[in-house]
């Protein structure tokens, strides 16, 4: 509409006025029509741009709420020779919690080594172990289980144990003299009833010869 004026305006000027102010007028209607333009094109960018059809709730996460009751891993146990590790339930609970009871079932392959117990000693080896805890909470008596892989480990055994050459017993357990100040020097190992043994002034002592023999020492004579 704007645009069809401007040219009609355009047309009267350069019929009625004379040169100089039709050229005047030219410039004015042009400078006119470009800052139409300029709006047009705002309006148009304007309303090109689409308006959202809905507001988007913010959702918020609500706070992941702590279990009552929380049964903890047992860790692996380390036992000497023919010793057993006590097992014990493992947790951890709310302050508003009552514990009711706590107890372990354990399975060795398909034997079953305890149920429902307290406590329970185990050798060395590989077990399942499912914890169950009874809990009661705001009037609501509750129970939870975990099973978890349960590795009872030997502890290394000490093969033998360094001596300062001037005693002649070894500790309980390490029989094996090994002396290295033998007539040449050498490394032997000596045993009960030997000619020696009871002379001999240990450096290191042994539990059986074969240890005496991996740590380089030979046999003596006699």
């Amino acid at each position: 509409m704007i645009e069809t004026e401007t040219l009609k305006f355009l047309t009267l000027s350069i019929h009625h006025s004379p040169w100089g102010k039709m050229k005047t007028l030219v410039q004015r209607a042009l400078a006119v029509t470009a800052a139409c333009a300029l709006a047009f094109s705002g309006v148009s960018a304007a309303t090109a741009v689409p308006l959202p059809s809905s507001v988007h709730s913010v959702g918020v996460a609500a706070a992941k709420k702590s279990a009552p009751v929380k049964i903890k891993t047992i860790g692996t146990k380390t036992v000497k020779g023919s010793a057993k590790a006590t097992v014990k339930p493992s947790y951890t609970k709310a302050k508003n919690v009552t514990i009711k009871s706590a107890l372990l079932t354990v399975t060795k392959g398909k034997k079953t080594v305890a149920k429902n117990k307290k406590s329970v000693k185990l050798a060395a080896g590989s077990y399942k172990v499912t914890t169950s805890v009874k809990y009661k909470l705001k009037g609501k008596t509750s129970t939870v289980k975990k099973t978890q892989t349960l590795q009872v480990k030997k502890a290394a055994t000490k093969r033998s144990v360094k001596m300062n050459g001037k005693g002649y017993n070894c500790p309980s357990g390490y029989p094996v003299k090994g002396n290295r100040t033998g007539s040449k020097n050498e490394w032997k190992y000596h045993v009960k009833g030997g000619a020696y043994y009871s002379r001999t002034k240990p450096e290191e002592c042994f539990k059986t010869p074969a240890d005496a023999k991996k740590a380089g020492y030979r046999a003596s004579q006699r």
